[in-house]
């Protein structure tokens, strides 16, 4: 093992979703936990541990960005047609996790996050209501 995972920072942040399916901006959030750290450059990879909800960077200043993408999914994974469905009717939530994914990395400069203007980063819920978890790994880049 490399020494200089001694460095790793790791956080977990809880998100209480409201809706079955919605996209929840998680940038404030994000960017406040970072705020508290002592790493100031590095890459900021951000995981949800749920095979029913996904993570993506896009833009939040127009809502209807997040809502044609959700539009999008459901009309190529309608619910209720589903083997998974027998189980537990969310077998369209496990795929549009799946198709979304469920991490992303972000580089971190001067301590902030290295987004362009227009972009957000979203929690993705396809069964909800739940809470939901997110893991922040700060690594850091070392010198």
């Amino acid at each position: 093992m490399c020494a200089c995972w001694k460095h790793l920072s790791m956080k977990e942040l809880l998100v209480e979703t409201k809706q079955n399916e919605e996209f929840i901006d998680i940038t404030d959030l994000v960017n406040k936990s970072l705020s508290s750290e002592k790493i100031k450059e590095g890459i900021l990879h951000i995981f949800v541990p749920h095979a029913t909800a996904g993570l993506i960077i896009n833009e939040n200043a127009d809502p209807n960005v997040s809502k044609d993408i959700l539009n999008l999914l459901n009309k190529i994974v309608p619910k209720g047609k589903w083997l998974h469905d027998k189980v537990d009717s969310n077998g369209d939530a496990h795929i549009k996790s799946s198709l979304i994914g469920n991490s992303v990395s972000i580089p971190v400069k001067d301590g902030k996050l290295c987004l362009g203007t227009w972009q957000d980063i979203f929690l993705c819920e396809f069964d909800g209501p739940r809470q939901r978890k997110i893991i922040l790994n700060l690594i850091p880049i070392i010198k």
